[in-house]
């Protein structure tokens, strides 16, 4: 089993900016993708951005050149640093992990709210 905490979530302005860091309760090596999800009002979870256990990342075209995933193994974090930040990348953000097995997990998210 596995927990996921997010933190760093708060309400920023337009052309902000803000870190989310995603603490596992495991060592991340045990992970073969991490990633991260947004679930805004009304609408479906959507992935922001993922990265594999070989250092490939991925993107949503709306967060390209904006959004930077990384980990850090020493603290076992899965982070995501948003600039310049708009009022539709206001959502919960979601942590999200997939082990060898292919089991996932979900953290139990962090509001990010970006005022116009």
């Amino acid at each position: 089993q596995v927990q996921l905490v997010e933190s760093g979530g708060e309400l920023v302005q337009t052309g902000g900016s803000l870190r989310l860091s995603c603490a596992a309760t495991r060592s991340i090596f045990s992970f073969n993708r991490m990633g991260w999800y947004r679930q805004a009002p009304g609408k479906q979870r959507e992935l922001v951005a993922t990265i594999v256990a070989g250092g490939s990342t991925n993107y949503a075209d709306s967060v390209k050149g904006r959004f930077t995933i990384s980990r850090d193994y020493a603290k076992d974090t899965i982070n995501l640093q948003m600039n310049s930040l708009k009022p539709e990348d206001t959502a919960v953000y979601y942590c999200n992990v997939r082990d060898w097995t292919n089991t996932e997990y979900w953290g139990q998210g962090t509001q990010v709210t970006v005022s116009s």
